[in-house]
């Protein structure tokens, strides 16, 4: 069947490249059609009424043409508008991130509803937060869940067998690391897996309760902050699957200096 020509969706701007003399190519993340690229025609004229609509990761309810190309954004009405909470900073490093991270592992027009949501939440939770660095770990680790990349917390990626997680209470007075990130592999190993000649990032028994936390949804034992191994150790697998750091880390420092 022939698709209608104009249709809406609701969007987060994830970035906009100009095209021409005054207009640009947004990337929208969308609810019903995933990430897309749009023509938002004269929105760089000062009496544009997109003007102002389709700033950095705003979120609005979009009217679409469908183009031979690329779609064209007719209209654009702002439903939540998070501008003035993630100028600042710190905040603005923060979504960087997040947005780079979306950016580059979803796939073009490909609708996941649930990535959606947690971005959106994600930028809200950023805007409002005193410390919105602090909130990276746990969603980057909700995203690669939701994405079916993050991995499984209860057992070594080596060979299979269950990993020795105790709640912090009642771990043994012992130092000893319960198990190693596997970078590689993309996974966590047991301590009988370990590759002692490997310089591997160790976790004890309340980082891996903490990982485990930060990788649950909400409201079934969720943690929000991450332990600095955990962090360390989220980071890693981050990079590990988009090839590379994100290219906001590097400008992280910068942006809160």
């Amino acid at each position: 069947m022939t698709q209608p020509r104009a249709y809406k969706t609701r969007g987060i701007v994830l970035r906009a490249r100009n095209l021409g003399e005054a207009d640009k190519i947004v990337t929208l993340f969308t609810t019903e059609y995933g990430k897309v690229d749009a023509v938002a025609k004269g929105v760089r004229r000062t009496k544009s009424h997109l003007a102002g609509r389709l700033e950095f990761a705003g979120e609005a309810l979009l009217t679409m043409h469908r183009g031979r190309n690329l779609d064209v954004i007719v209209s654009a009405d702002l439903s939540r508008a998070n501008w003035t909470g993630i100028v600042e900073p710190e905040a603005f490093a923060a979504t960087n991130v997040i947005i780079e991270i979306v950016d580059t592992l979803c796939e073009r027009e490909m609708p996941l509803p649930e990535v959606y949501d947690l971005l959106s939440n994600a930028i809200s939770a950023i805007a409002a937060a005193e410390k919105p660095l602090t909130l990276l770990p746990r969603f980057e680790l909700r995203l690669l869940s939701v994405l079916g990349l993050a991995p499984p917390t209860d057992t070594c990626v080596r060979c299979g067998k269950k990993l020795t997680i105790c709640h912090p209470e009642e771990r043994s007075v012992s130092k000893d690391a319960l198990a190693w990130l596997d970078v590689e592999s993309g996974g966590i190993a047991g301590s009988e897996c370990r590759e002692r000649w490997r310089n591997a990032l160790e976790l004890d028994a309340e980082d891996l309760v903490n990982f485990t936390a930060l990788a649950a949804p909400r409201g079934e034992g969720a943690a929000l902050l991450a332990r600095p191994r955990v962090a360390e150790a989220i980071d890693l697998l981050v990079s590990h699957h988009l090839g590379r750091k994100p290219r906001a880390d590097a400008h992280m420092a910068e942006f809160v200096r």
